[in-house]
């Protein structure tokens, strides 16, 4: 029968261990696996006979070897608790200890092969909690995509949070609201007191039997209400599979994550999937959202949203469940809508990571680094959990020559930093530290070596490229996300001093090759007589010497698989690999605006913005301007787009920037004028400056989200819930539109303050 894990823990019986699986089955059914195991690690041969002077233990020689072809011995005992205690000791004396810190469960699944899915042979047993308990069952690995039991949970409380009026229940084909009423109403269950309501939620978890339950900041609000109220009345909080009490860890503020272990399920947060997901939104209020997804809007809005509770708790009970109710399917809709979940889903499937740490990329490469090694009879070494002593080498960034042009060519590597660990074989295991000679070796720009074989890492990220083309081909969006989303991640992990892989000069060698590689295309490139005016870390920007942008495509074209094919040719000849870079043609920007740096002649990096066609329409992209940066207003994102629409279209800018500075002037623009930035820590820790956004903070009474919606009036910022003094329009025009207007300006040598003094105004050729 084939299951999906939802859940991964173990047990201690007798002083043995047992591993314990929870999930759902294809069937539908919930089960339990449970498995004996025994816990253990590595040491090397060579410091066996100091090792059983120390301690009584079971090992076992092996043919494995660590990355320096030293032999390894297994070192087996019955509970995980040993292990740690073992490896201390071990250290003590400078004994190594290699694959020491793997999570018990982990170890298990690893061994057997199982990432997500599983394939379960055996008899099973009934229980009340669980509808199958296999004991002692055949596992085997096997492709399976789970449906999984997803419930939505939202609560209502009074504004001064000691009562909780309702409770409301949504799932597929399923949904409840608990309502604390002395009346009956339709379709809902009202309960005289707190404590009888409690006891009905958790009957209908169990009836319901979720295995995810989600909300919205359901952790950190929903749920952590809840304990309160169940710890009040004295009665235990069962919601979990095996009937014990959840284990809580809740932060008192926005700056660390709480967390929840409810055995058999998981708690995933609809806010922290989208986040994980990387879907952003201006802010991540319900209410925004769920307008932006679903085009629904919640029945009470965030504007006074409390008293407006406690009135409807009053006098309209009905609607208060109803507006409950909504909450709760407005998170399942989002979920469903957006694919959240599945893309988890398919990460824990690719990686082998539980559903709630799915995130965690230094985990992840672990599980796929750690299964492909024991393929290969290698051992890893354990985590050091150090500390960075210097930082990475970054990637190249060329200066830019600003300007405004015609005709740009955007192309660029793509997936560089992968590409090229396969190419160059950059792996810990094939990293040699301190060759005798360069036989057979590659040699990185900064004198890192690595065997020229076929890599542990360079195999993984293989793999990955081909499933990611098969998703492609298949129109699976959701695994070509999770794919993408991982690749990404490798990079930043193998430079991580947490990762048991850290190691400055194998990161410092993808940087380095990267910097190398993209340097010398700029150089092909400018040999065939066209002008490079800007690179960044794997993007080239060329400006073509074409007169129609159908020409100007073609010229891209060519220059893709010009460089693809020099690097063939020059990796081969120099390295003997096989390259695996793809120069990549992405588009041609018919206007392209490129800034510089303000108070300085010197070229911007990183922001730029052009004029493309798409579907045969035309439309602007930005990067890095003010028009896609989260702490600019809207209005400079609406002056800033218009404005350069003009320019791009040859158009005199002069009679805009007037009507425009006027109209803001005559509050037109008022609901594009607030800013939104978030806080980074507590505000006590604002002492050496306080920026606007923590001034506008502190006026606040309850703080109820580290982004801070603000305007600056005449006494300067004021949250949005509580603006008190007329708007400050004189810091709008200075702060807020002159920087946009002279940074196109400048180019046709005006300025911003000389059109708003009235000069004449000219056509565009005069500008």
């Amino acid at each position: 029968m084939k299951g999906f894990i939802v859940y991964q823990t173990y047990k201690i019986v007798n002083n043995l261990a047992y591993v314990y699986l929870y999930g759902r089955l294809e069937n539908g059914k919930s089960f339990l696996t449970i498995n004996l195991y025994r816990p253990y690690f590595y040491i090397k041969e060579s410091d066996l006979p100091t090792a059983v002077k120390l301690e009584k233990f079971d090992y076992e020689k092996t043919n494995l070897k660590d990355f320096n072809e030293n032999k390894m011995v297994k070192i087996i005992l019955n509970i995980p608790k040993q292990v740690s205690e073992l490896r201390e000791l071990f250290k003590g004396v400078g004994i190594d200890c290699y694959e020491s810190d793997i999570r018990f469960p982990m170890r298990f699944l690893i061994d057997h092969k199982i990432k997500g899915s599983l394939d379960i042979e055996g008899s099973f047993d009934v229980e009340d909690t669980v509808d199958r308990v296999y004991k002692e069952p055949t596992l085997k690995p096997v492709e399976f995509k789970p449906e999984l039991k997803v419930l939505s949970l939202d609560i209502e409380t009074s504004s001064d949070g000691k009562k909780l009026y309702s409770l409301a229940l949504y799932s597929k084909n399923y949904s409840k609201v608990l309502l604390i009423s002395k009346n009956s109403y339709k379709n809902i269950l009202t309960f005289k007191d707190e404590l009888s309501l409690l006891n009905a939620f958790i009957q209908e978890i169990k009836i319901l039997d979720p295995d995810i339950i989600t909300g919205w900041n359901v952790l950190n609000f929903d749920i952590k209400y809840l304990n309160e109220k169940f710890k009040k009345h004295k009665i235990e909080f069962l919601i979990s599979k095996d009937n014990s009490n959840p284990r809580f860890r809740f932060s008192d503020n926005f700056f660390k994550a709480s967390t929840v272990d409810i055995p058999g399920r998981q708690v995933l947060d609809a806010l922290d999937l989208l986040k994980i997901s990387f879907i952003k939104f201006s802010d991540y209020k319900l209410s925004t959202v769920a307008s932006i997804v679903l085009g629904k809007s919640k029945l009470i809005e965030e504007h006074n949203k409390h008293l407006e509770i406690d009135r409807l708790f009053k006098e309209a009970q009905e609607k208060l469940a109803e507006y409950n109710l909504k909450d709760a399917e407005l998170v399942y809709q989002i979920i469903e809508k957006t694919g959240i979940l599945d893309l988890t889903i398919k990460r824990s499937l690719i990686t082998g990571m539980e559903l709630d740490k799915v995130s965690a990329s230094i985990a992840s490469l672990d599980s796929l680094y750690l299964r492909e090694a024991k393929e290969k009879n290698l051992v890893c070494p354990s985590s050091k959990f150090g500390e960075r002593i210097e930082r990475i080498k970054g990637g190249y960034v060329r200066d830019s020559i600003p300007g405004i042009y015609d005709f740009v060519l955007n192309l660029d590597f793509k997936s560089l930093y992968p590409t090229l660990m396969m190419t160059f074989n950059i792996d810990p295991a094939s990293f040699v530290e301190n060759p005798k000679d360069n036989k057979n070796l590659i040699k990185s720009p900064n004198d890192a070596y690595f065997k020229n074989q076929e890599g542990i890492l360079p195999i993984i990220l293989k793999r990955i490229f081909k499933e990611r083309e098969i998703a492609t081909k298949n129109k699976d969006q959701s695994t070509r996300q999770a794919l993408k989303i991982l690749l990404v991640s490798f990079f930043g992990v193998l430079a991580s001093p947490n990762c048991r892989f850290y190691n400055l000069k194998i990161a410092n060698a993808i940087t380095h090759f990267a910097r190398f590689i993209i340097q010398l295309t700029a150089k092909k490139i400018e040999e065939k007589g066209l002008k490079v005016i800007y690179q960044d870390t794997d993007s080239a920007f060329v400006l073509s010497d074409k007169k129609t942008l159908e020409e100007a495509e073609k010229q891209g074209e060519e220059l893709k698989d010009y460089i693809t094919n020099f690097f063939k040719d020059y990796i081969k000849k120099e390295y003997n690999r096989d390259s695996c870079l793809e120069f990549d043609y992405e588009k041609c920007f018919i206007k392209f605006f490129m800034p510089k740096l303000r108070h300085t002649e010197a070229g911007a990096k990183k922001r730029y913005a052009g004029l493309i066609k798409e579907d045969g329409k035309e439309k602007l992209e930005f990067t890095g301007l003010e028009f896609v940066r989260g702490d600019w207003t809207g209005l400079a994102k609406t002056f800033q787009e218009k404005l350069l629409w003009l320019i791009f279209h040859n158009e005199n800018p002069e009679k805009f920037i007037i009507d425009f500075v006027k109209d803001l002037e005559k509050g037109k623009f008022d609901d594009l004028l607030v800013y939104r930035k978030s806080i980074r820590k507590e505000l006590e820790g604002y002492t050496a400056t306080t920026p606007p956004h923590v001034k506008a903070a502190r006026k606040l009474k309850t703080l109820e989200s580290t982004k801070i919606e603000y305007i600056l009036t005449e006494d300067g910022p004021e949250p949005l819930q509580n603006i008190k003094h007329k708007i400050d329009y004189r810091h709008y025009i200075n702060k807020q539109i002159k920087p946009i207007a002279d940074s196109v300006l400048f180019f046709f040598n005006k300025s911003f303050e000389e059109i708003l003094k009235g000069s004449k105004q000219r056509s565009i050729t005069d500008f």
